[in-house]
């Protein structure tokens, strides 16, 4: 396959590994081949939930399971009061390792709780199974269970077909168990009556949901994960999600979710692990298959069994809870056999060199493939921290078909700067160059912060420019110097992300109005407390607080982007830089931004080149309503002035560009 040659005028480093690229496409195109067989498409093969796991058809109950290590296999639970049964016992119906049974209508009802018992030379052990799609926990013994789930009526979709937008993403990352206010696991139910609402109000188009995939631990945040074809119990029922998800469609937004094929829960009974007695099942044999920063297990994704396990994971999702796409975690883990660890990613040969997963490329290049087959109008998102070249390129250009891929140097930079040093020694050169140091093929999505930002032993990025002082001094009236510093950063750090993002924007719940302090989910270690881990909107619903000025800003900010469309156009133009004066300006969309990050000076007339003509300020982060000193006039006309000195041409704006304030001019005449 001949790679188009755009891909390395791109970057013309790439050239020297066009090889390697080339190979990389040769094997993704003969794996779709194999798994295929060359007469069924990828979707066909990539049905395993519908064959496995526990179904329901003429009138009678059909389950199998892959266990090739297997002796014998017995459903047990309510329906045999827990005991082996031979009348329960599956039958081997394949080489392979495929085991079956049939029961009658009568032998299971909805809500009945079962698991598996798998004999195995040399041992044995009770398991819930792989295609689990409902698995609960009993809150007394904490133990796991797969759980019948057959309503009379099932969910009718109101919206069932709903399509994704051509518009930027616009990203609004959330949790539905700490989405609440209260000190306790919240609901889809919940987040669908009351979270929902705030978020359509925010203008974001776009949410990104985390831990839905079943999960033992409710402090890993998600991310290790037991049973991948169920959503997690904890936050309700399958129907209650379903309706979270066709109420934002009605809204108009989309509904992503965190898919988590990186790695998996190194538990055995309610996980993969040790499923059938091997640990190389669905896993790498040996220390391969452990990822021991994570205290998990890797998948084999050169496996054909655990490529249709995988693949029809994503086509499950998308088909039966209509998701709209997801965000792949910890890409960077899959790509290479050192999960990224210690590495500084700083030579073009650690992209290509032996220590790459191809399997794992290969792996995310046919899922990408399958998504976009079953809805082409679905997204995908890369969470990668190595910048592996390609990963949002399509396959035919010599990438691996993500939509998008995450900008994660950015939220880390922020982290850097406000924590390292003092904002009137940032280099506005350095931000600038940060700020727009991406892979010009890719598409990317950029964010101040996310959740990793602020999970313990970090702070949310407000809190660490503002510090303690938010406890006591963000009432309207309460004039606090570090409070003031911090509402002026916290505001130009987002503007300045959002207007310089490569192709989309994210914000995780309650950033938006600067929610204080950190995440930190109930453990021993605080007690089995759920303080850390909530949203206190009381902040953003109390008039006399600074929070809703906030939410003021970052909604018209939002509104901004959408309304003339700053992430579907070309990259930010540089007018004017001076690190001296803190002063950074630019062009994109029409609009004209200035930003002055200088903490203490005030510049009137201050004068840059810009394209002539009359410009309108139509947003400034100043404003009284955004919690600013109200130090320039709303809606202020200025008009280019020619540089009438011999031989110039130039056209150059004046501005009054007040201390640690941004604003934005359209251009309108």
């Amino acid at each position: 396959m001949i790679i188009q040659e755009r891909y390395y005028k791109n970057d013309p480093f790439l050239k020297l590994y066009q090889d390697a690229i080339e190979n990389r496409i040769t094997n993704i195109i003969n794996k779709e081949i194999l798994l295929t067989k060359g007469n069924n498409n990828l979707a066909g093969f990539a049905s395993g939930y519908n064959y496995f796991g526990l179904h329901f058809s003429n009138n009678q109950w059909i389950f199998r399971e892959w266990a090739p290590n297997a002796d014998s296999i017995f459903l047990i639970g309510e329906i045999s009061g827990w005991q082996e049964k031979n009348k329960y016992s599956l039958n081997k119906i394949s080489e392979a390792g495929i085991w079956e049974i049939v029961l009658p209508e009568e032998d299971l009802k909805h809500k009945d709780l079962y698991r598996l018992k798998i004999h195995w030379p040399g041992g044995e052990g009770d398991r819930v199974p792989s295609y689990a799609t409902r698995v609960v926990q009993d809150p007394q013994t904490l133990i796991f269970n797969a759980q019948v789930w057959f309503p009379q009526f099932p969910y009718n979709w109101r919206f069932p077909d709903f399509k994704c937008f051509k518009d930027a993403p616009l990203i609004y990352e959330a949790h539905i168990g700490m989405a609440q206010e209260e000190e306790k696991i919240g609901a889809y139910r919940e987040f669908t009556e009351t979270i929902l609402p705030r978020i359509v109000s925010s203008g974001y188009n776009m949410i990104q949901l985390m831990a839905i995939q079943e999960h033992p631990y409710y402090g890993s945040f998600g991310y290790q994960v037991s049973n991948f074809f169920a959503a997690s119990s904890r936050f309700g029922t399958p129907e209650d999600l379903k309706e979270l998800i066709d109420s934002a469609h009605s809204e108009g937004i989309a509904v992503i979710m965190d898919i988590i094929h990186s790695h998996a829960v190194s538990n055995e009974v309610e996980g993969l692990s040790r499923f059938d007695g091997t640990i190389y099942q669905y896993f790498h044999d040996g220390p391969r298959g452990m990822h021991s920063a994570w205290d998990s297990r890797c998948f084999d994704y050169n496996k054909t069994e655990v490529l249709n396990f995988l693949l029809s994971n994503c086509r499950y999702w998308l088909e039966e809870y209509h998701f709209d796409g997801f965000r792949f975690d910890g890409i960077t883990s899959m790509l290479y056999l050192h999960h990224g660890l210690g590495e500084a990613f700083t030579s073009y040969d650690g992209y290509f060199g032996q220590d790459v997963d191809e399997d794992a490329l290969t792996y995310l290049a046919l899922a990408n493939k399958l998504i976009h087959d079953i809805r082409p109008d679905a997204v995908t998102i890369a969470e990668d921290i190595s910048g592996m070249p390609g990963l949002a390129v399509p396959v035919s250009e010599g990438g691996f078909g993500f939509d998008y891929r995450f900008a994660m140097g950015i939220p880390d930079f922020w982290i850097r700067l406000v924590k390292d040093s003092y904002d009137e020694d940032w280099s506005t050169g350095h931000l600038w160059y940060e700020l727009n140091n991406k892979r010009i093929e890719d598409k990317s999505i950029s964010y101040c912060e996310s959740h990793d930002q602020a999970l313990v032993g970090d702070q949310s990025l407000i809190f660490r420019l503002i510090g303690v002082d938010m406890y006591d001094h963000m009432t309207i009236d309460d004039n606090n110097f570090r409070v003031d510093r911090g509402i002026a950063l916290h505001k130009l750090i987002r503007l300045i992300t959002l207007s310089t993002a490569g192709n989309g924007y994210l914000n995780f719940m309650g950033n938006e109005f600067g929610h204080p302090e950190w995440i930190d989910f109930p453990r021993q270690g605080n007690n089995w407390s759920y303080h850390y881990a909530r949203r206190q909107w009381h902040l953003v619903d109390d008039p006399m607080l600074k929070y809703h000025l906030l939410a003021n800003y970052d909604r018209d900010m939002i509104s901004l982007a959408k309304q003339f469309h700053i992430l579907e156009t070309s990259a930010p133009k540089l007018l004017y830089e001076n690190a001296y004066d803190k002063i950074i300006a630019f062009r994109r969309a029409g609009l004209l931004f200035a930003f002055n990050f200088h903490p203490t000076s005030s510049f009137t007339n201050y004068c840059f080149d810009a394209p002539p003509g009359t410009y309108q300020m139509i947003f400034d982060s100043d404003a009284i309503i955004y919690g600013g000193h109200g130090r320039l006039i709303p809606g202020h006309v200025h008009k280019t002035i020619f540089d009438e000195t011999k031989d110039s041409k130039r056209q150059f704006i004046s501005l009054y560009l007040p201390t640690r304030t941004g604003i934005v001019l359209k251009y309108i005449e």
